[in-house]
């Protein structure tokens, strides 16, 4: 197989569980032919399974909590990273964060090109510098085991040199009275740096983390520094109204 290639399609599965030819083909802007020449080193190692006329998943390179994490919700998580995708525009730079969903928007975001972007996130990373055209940086050096993750110094002395146009934040949930919540102290740092270089914030949230009873041991994100959108699929318009004295809501696919 190609190498260029096999990084590529290992995120391309790994997002999208089952993937056509065709629509392989067209993601890697090559022919069908092609991709059934460069897939069969993957299927001889017994990394993906061929089906007829597509390709799907047997093992994730993820770590087991991480990859959980990408099947819960999948389809509402792609229709809210292709909303996002859609509001950035070629030659943007944005600050990502390490959530399944912003998993999804990286996966999304291939489509644009010449993108500027810091993330702590080795997986959002490495999906994002296969594209032509982007820099992407690296924030930190010692990933997290469970999600390739970095939260050490460096990350945020990486993050406090840039300004970019947008960051893409996720929440580990939300409770409408107290705002959005995230599980640990570090990943609340994070998301204060990075909106902190940001114009604007947009956050990546799926309905299910809008719980009707949020845990009480949640960290709440104090104000930022501009007004935050929230993209999602929710369509509970009793919880949008409780929220949107602080937020705008982009409600995926409507």
């Amino acid at each position: 197989m190609t190498g260029k290639y096999d990084q590529e399609i290992a995120n391309i599965v790994a997002l999208h569980g089952t993937v056509s030819i065709n629509d392989l083909a067209a993601m890697l802007n090559v022919t069908d032919q092609t991709i059934r020449r460069i897939i069969k080193p993957l299927v001889d190692q017994g990394r993906i399974e061929k089906l007829h006329g597509a390709i799907r998943a047997v093992g994730n390179p993820l770590t087991a909590p991480f990859a959980e994490r990408m099947e819960q919700n999948r389809a509402a998580k792609a229709k809210i990273a292709e909303c996002i995708a859609q509001m950035i525009p070629d030659g943007a730079s944005l600050a990502i964060d390490t959530g399944s969903t912003a998993a999804f928007v990286a996966q999304a975001l291939q489509r644009r090109q010449n993108l500027t972007v810091v993330t702590n996130s080795a997986y959002i990373a490495s999906t994002l510098a296969l594209i032509r055209g982007n820099r992407v940086f690296m924030a930190g050096t010692q990933l997290r085991d469970y999600d390739g993750a970095s939260f050490d110094r460096t990350a945020f002395e990486v993050i406090e040199r840039m300004q970019v146009d947008a960051a893409i934040l996720t929440a580990g949930q939300v409770d409408p009275a107290r705002g959005i919540e995230v599980a640990e102290q570090c990943e609340m740092d994070i998301a204060i740096a990075m909106a902190g270089i940001a114009a604007r914030t947009i956050f990546a949230i799926d309905s299910s983390k809008f719980a009707a009873q949020p845990a009480s041991d949640g960290l709440t994100l104090p104000p930022l520094k501009t007004r935050p959108t929230i993209v999602t699929d929710l369509h509970d318009t009793d919880v949008i109204a409780a929220m949107e004295e602080r937020f705008d809501f982009v409600i995926a696919g409507a």
